[in-house]
């Protein structure tokens, strides 16, 4: 038992203390220590207690603390005589792995081991614990295997925190633009990953504790210091898509992709006309309507008489043909469910020699397509379907703009397509259908940022959308008659309705989109409360959705009399897939749009903006901006709150896009 007057050592926050005992219990002590202080000790926290027994009286305070203070210096000093390696060296192959501190001691000065040995010793024990560790009194010798070990861990330790020291100069260095030397570029370009990971994934990220310990040694507390640090090497660009990469959307193809994309190239198309299932429908002159700036043309449309009826073809890029099941191409389609478009440019689901080659319906150009030929009533009712494998050549390229002009004018084939459009359009809003038209967002960012809307409600824009929804009903219709499995788009009823027939104001379908219900991705065909449809699937973009890629794979062991390509297990699968994959998609567009509108804005600080009141209590107002149709939502004003389907005005106040933040003011 421990008495007053021993003299014990025990550790604080790293250091080695000296104290007489002047009090003691059980289980704990009363001590002066060397720096005159006295605590109250845990027994249990104590490494050693002399032999001797002190003197120790209240009146002489400064001699206990000399006396202290003098075994402290005594016992550092012969730490530095001791080898703990060589001592180790004489144990190791002991049968006994466990010592006395004192028969240590005695070994490690050769010869009897005073207080202030046996204290010294057990202090070389705690400061290097490669070859003992100290364990309720007692001296535990490691292993070799063990030594091993620990030697391989410290010297582990060691390199990390010089790569923390190196590495936190380094990126102090970069931050400040300073110059940074030939010793610490391979320095700085290992912490640079573990920067950007931490940034994209926070904790989640591989080597998060790392991260946070180089930010904390190089000063850095802002949360984008890791964005601005790799904008400055050059790893990203100042504009960098961190919802993309946090997303880990594959924006490359594998070489076993590129490599089958080639080939497919430099086949050509001459083979399309020794396929005896495949019509040559190259005597048709089709042709495509698309946006300005379309790169990839997966549909192309055709009109001819037939009896006084309309036989309207849809044609699609037969993809099909070219991208199967189990093929490099398909597994990359699967990895990314579809093709993204970002205002400084697009990730393509299928490499560009297919997307932008020789599966895009090309003015001119022999193409491999799976034509919906749709034979319509002068009332627009579906009289027959034939679905076919053919060859086409687009006669006409034409944009939106174009084409609303020929509408206008005398071009009878888009005149008769139009009528076609709106007795369509009709028949859907009469089964249910919810246009509710919205402009459309159009960023440029070249240079600054510039935002314009367009009406998607042109007679050219809904011509393409009305005949595309009837392919994707149609071929929908057709996979389900058969009662084969496929994958169908279904929606119920929205929760409430606000929108009848062929509202387009904005206020009523902002209000009407947030009352839909959840689209659901099926594999029997269901109604589409949306459309206005019994069933709907889509297969109009094959070059850029992987859902109308499996479902023209589908169609094809059906027209041809083949074994079904996929099973019903294998399209609930498919489902999971474009589920996930989709979801991962939209978020970044999303996500994307957000940011590039937030830049809009922020070059703009300070002016003042139109806001349609969609929303609005005692304590909020929720607007959408007119002029970019952002949702955003303010403080209620002081006085008289606006009501809903208002316009009012609201200043930026601040943004910042990069931080995805906006505040508005009255």
């Amino acid at each position: 038992m421990t008495t007053p007057g021993k003299l014990i050592e025990y550790l604080d926050n790293g250091k080695f203390i000296c104290a007489f005992v002047t009090e003691a219990q059980d289980k704990r002590l009363r001590l002066l220590n060397q720096t005159g202080r006295e605590i109250n000790l845990p027994l249990s926290r104590v490494l050693h207690i002399s032999k001797r027994t002190y003197s120790v009286t209240a009146a002489d305070r400064e001699g206990m603390q000399r006396q202290l203070q003098e075994a402290a210096d005594s016992r550092k000093a012969l730490m530095e005589t001791i080898n703990l390696e060589e001592l180790w060296e004489l144990t190791a192959d002991e049968p006994t792995a466990i010592f006395e501190p004192v028969f240590l001691a005695e070994l490690a000065f050769g010869g009897e081991a005073d207080d202030n040995k046996v204290a010294a010793f057990i202090r070389c024990i705690f400061s290097d614990r490669l070859y003992f560790k100290f364990r309720e009194g007692e001296i535990h010798a490691h292993s070799r295997e063990q030594v091993e070990q620990l030697r391989l861990q410290h010297e582990k330790e060691e390199s990390k925190q010089a790569l923390l020291t190196d590495g936190a100069m380094a990126i102090s260095r970069l931050m400040q633009d300073e110059a940074i030397d030939a010793t610490l570029q391979p320095v700085l370009d290992q912490c640079l990953p573990v920067l950007q990971d931490f940034y994209l994934f926070a904790g989640d990220a591989p080597q998060a504790a790392m991260a946070r310990e180089l930010l904390k040694m190089a000063g850095l507390s802002d949360p984008h210091a890791p964005f601005h640090l790799l904008v400055k090497a050059g790893i990203w660009n100042p504009n960098e898509n961190i919802p993309l990469l946090r997303q880990e959307i594959p924006t490359t193809f594998s070489l076993a992709a590129r490599q089958q994309a080639e080939m497919l190239l430099q086949r050509g198309t001459t083979e399309l006309f020794s396929d005896p299932g495949r019509a040559d429908l190259t005597a048709l002159a089709p042709m495509t309507i698309d946006g300005a700036t379309t790169l990839d043309y997966d549909d192309a449309l055709s009109i001819q008489q037939e009896d006084g009826n309309f036989l309207v073809g849809v044609h699609i890029s037969d993809v099909a043909h070219y991208v199967q099941p189990e093929d490099p191409l398909f597994q990359e389609a699967m990895h990314r469910g579809t093709s993204l478009y970002f205002p400084e440019g697009q990730i393509p689901m299928l490499p560009r020699h297919l997307s932008q080659g020789i599966c895009s319906l090309i003015q001119g150009e022999v193409r491999a397509t799976l034509s919906m030929m749709i034979l319509l009533s002068p009332e627009a009712e579906v009289l027959r379907v034939r679905i076919k494998p053919s060859i086409i050549k687009v006669a006409r390229r034409l944009t939106y703009d174009e084409a609303d002009r020929l509408i206008a004018g005398d071009d009878w084939e888009l005149q008769t397509l139009d009528m076609l459009r709106t007795k369509l359009r009709d028949k859907r809003v009469a089964a249910g259908a919810l246009l509710l038209p919205f402009p459309d967002v159009n960023i440029s960012v070249n240079g600054s940022v510039q935002v314009t809307l367009s009406d998607t409600d042109t007679p050219a824009r809904t011509l393409v959308s009305e005949l595309m929804i009837l392919a994707n009903t149609e071929a929908a219709k057709f996979v389900a008659d058969r009662m084969v499995p496929g994958l169908f788009r279904a929606q119920g009823p929205p929760r409430k309705r606000l929108v009848h027939g062929l509202d387009n104001d904005l206020f009523l379908n902002s209000l009407q989109r947030k009352q839909l219900s959840r689209g659901e991705l099926l594999t029997e065909a269901k109604a589409h409360s949306g459309l206005g449809v019994e069933q709907y699937t889509t297969i109009t973009s094959p070059i850029r959705r992987l859902l109308d890629l499996l479902m023209q794979h589908q169609l094809h062991s059906l027209v041809r009399r083949e074994d079904l390509r996929f099973n019903e297990k294998m399209c609930k699968d498919f489902t999971a897939v474009i589920s996930r994959t989709i979801a991962s998609a939209n978020a970044v567009k999303q996500q994307r749009h957000r940011y590039w509108l937030l830049k809009y804005l922020e070059a703009r600080k300070g002016t003042s903006m139109n806001g349609l009141v969609l929303d609005s209590n005692p304590k909020r107002v929720f607007l959408l901006l007119t002029d970019i149709l952002l949702d955003i939502d303010v403080p209620a004003p002081a006085g008289q709150v606006p009501e809903p389907g208002v316009m009012v005005q609201v200043k930026i106040a601040k943004v910042d896009a990069l931080d995805n933040s906006v505040r508005f003011e009255w």
